[in-house]
This record gives C-alpha cells, structure tokens and sequence, in this order.
C-alpha cells in the first residue's frame, strides 16, 4: 500500500464525514420537506460545503496521480 492510497482512505473518510454532518444540519428531509425555498449557505454549513469541494478535487487529483503512477 503506498502513500497515495493511504491518503485516497483517509479523504474519502473525511469527505463521507463532510456529508454527513451537512445532510444532518439541513433538516430538510428527503423530499425537502414540503418548502422549496432559496437559500444562501452562511458560517459553518458554507464552510463544510467549501472543504467538500477542496477534498473532491484533491482526491480526484490523488487519484489521477496513482493511476499514472502504477
């Protein structure tokens, strides 16, 4: 096992924990729960949102990297 397949582990973790605690807070339910309203994303839900998409991009570029390298 190399670095870079400890490291695709360890971000894919993180990013199902990411997604977990976002669908957690949003208290919408499955089906939006009947109200179909816009909102923006504010404080820590922007946060986990903007840290999903930096860990997404970073495995897909670990991953791209370990499948040149084998």
């Amino acid at each position: 096992m190399t670095y870079l397949n400890i490291a695709q582990i360890l971000i894919s973790i993180f990013i199902i924990l990411i997604i977990l605690l976002q669908v957690r807070d949003s208290g919408a339910g499955i089906f939006g729960g009947g109200q179909s309203t816009i909102r923006s994303r504010r404080g820590l839900e922007k946060v986990l949102f903007q840290f999903t998409i930096i860990l997404a991009v970073l495995f897909l570029i670990i991953s791209i990297v370990s499948v040149r390298l084998t």
